[in-house]
C-alpha cells in the first residue's frame, strides 16, 4: 500500500513542485500574479464547485466544523504552552503559533485530497470547507496575532482582509446553491469546472514557484520545534479527534489526511508582510513541505487503514 500511495499520490504531486521549482529557476516566474489566479478565480470556484455538488449533509457538516474548532484550539493551547515555557519575545510567539495553525490546505491539500481519493466528490467537499475555515483563520488569528502590537485597537485592517477573501463568499454561495437545488447555466458551470480541474497543477506549480525562493537554513532549533507540531502532532490529534468523534469511511480519512499538511504559504507571506521572523517563518513552509513526503505517505496510509 505505501509503494501505491507514493506512486499514485506523492510522487505527482512533488513532480509537479519540483517542475513549478525548476520554471522559478529558469524564467524567475511572476507570483503575484500566479498566486493572485489561483486566490481570485481557481480557489474559490474548486470550492465553490466542491459544495455546489456535496454529498455532505448539514450534520457531516457541523462536526467537521466542530471537529476543527477542536483541532486549532488543542494546536493552539500545545504552542502557548511551549512558547510561554521557552519565554519566546512577543514577535517570535506569533510567528511560531502561525506556523502550527496556518497549514496549506489549499494548494498542497486539495491536490493530495483529489490524488488520494480519485476525486471524489464528498472526499473534496470536505477538504473545501477545511481551506475555507483555514482562511477565516488566516485572515483573522493569523493576522492578528502578529499586528496586536501595531493595530493599536483599530482592527480596520483585518476587517477589510476578511471582506476581501473570495474563499468563505464561494463556500457560502455553493452550499446554498447546492440546498436550493439552484440549476448552473451551462455558460456559468463549464468556466467554473474548467477552472476546477486546473487547481491541482495550477496550485502546485505555484507552490514549487514559491518554496524556492527560501534559502535553506537547518540550525534553528525552533524550527524543529516548530516542525514537530505541525507534522507529528497535529495529525496525531486530528487521528484522535476523529475516534473520539466516530467518525467512519471517507469523512474520517479525509479529516486525518487533512491534518497533516505541512505549514502553509500564508504563514510565510504574512511574516514578510509585517516584517515578524521572515526567516524563520520562511524555514518552516519550505522544510515542512519537504519532509512531508515522509509524514503525507504514512499518514494516508494509516487513515485508510483506520478508516
Amino acid at each position: 500500500m505505501i509503494g501505491e500511495i507514493l506512486l499514485q499520490v506523492v510522487l505527482p504531486v512533488f513532480i509537479l513542485i519540483g517542475a513549478g521549482s525548476l520554471l522559478q529557476w529558469l524564467f524567475r516566474l511572476d507570483l503575484y500574479t500566479m498566486a493572485k489566479i489561483n486566490f481570485y478565480y481557481i480557489t474559490p470556484a474548486a470550492v465553490f464547485m466542491s459544495m455546489y455538488l456535496s454529498k455532505m449533509s448539514p450534520s457531516l457538516l457541523g462536526m467537521v466544523v466542530g471537529f476543527y474548532a477542536l483541532y486549532i484550539g488543542i494546536l493552539y493551547i500545545l504552542s502557548f504552552i511551549l512558547t510561554r515555557s521557552l519565554k519566546y519575545k512577543t514577535g517570535m510567539r506569533a510567528a511560531f503559533t502561525n506556523s502550527v495553525l496556518l497549514d496549506n490546505a489549499g494548494n498542497y491539500g486539495m491536490p493530495v485530497n483529489d490524488l488520494a481519493f480519485h476525486g471524489d466528490a464528498l472526499a473534496a467537499s470536505l477538504q473545501s470547507l477545511i481551506m475555507a475555515l483555514q482562511s477565516l483563520l488566516t485572515f483573522t488569528y493569523g493576522v492578528i496575532s502578529i499586528q496586536r502590537a501595531k493595530l493599536k485597537g483599530n482592527y480596520q485592517i483585518v476587517i477589510i482582509g476578511f471582506l476581501k477573501m473570495p474563499v468563505p463568499y464561494a463556500l457560502v454561495l455553493g452550499l446554498a446553491f447546492h440546498a436550493f437545488s439552484v440549476p448552473l447555466p451551462l455558460f456559468i458551470s463549464k468556466p467554473l469546472t474548467y477552472a476546477q480541474e486546473s487547481m491541482v497543477a495550477v496550485a502546485l506549480l505555484t507552490l514549487g514557484a514559491q518554496i524556492i525562493k527560501y534559502p535553506l537554513r537547518l540550525a534553528r532549533a525552533d524550527l524543529y520545534l516548530s516542525l514537530l507540531l505541525r507534522l507529528l502532532a497535529a495529525p496525531a490529534i486530528g487521528i484522535l479527534l476523529v475516534l473520539a468523534l466516530g467518525l467512519k469511511g471517507i469523512p474520517a480519512q479525509a479529516l486525518i489526511i487533512a491534518s497533516g499538511m505541512p505549514t502553509g504559504v500564508n504563514a510565510s507571506l504574512l511574516a514578510e508582510e509585517y516584517n515578524n521572523e521572515p526567516d524563520f517563518a520562511a524555514q518552516t513552509v519550505l522544510v515542512s513541505t519537504l519532509l512531508n513526503v515522509i509524514t503525507i505517505t504514512g499518514l494516508i496510509t494509516l487513515a485508510r487503514t483506520l478508516g
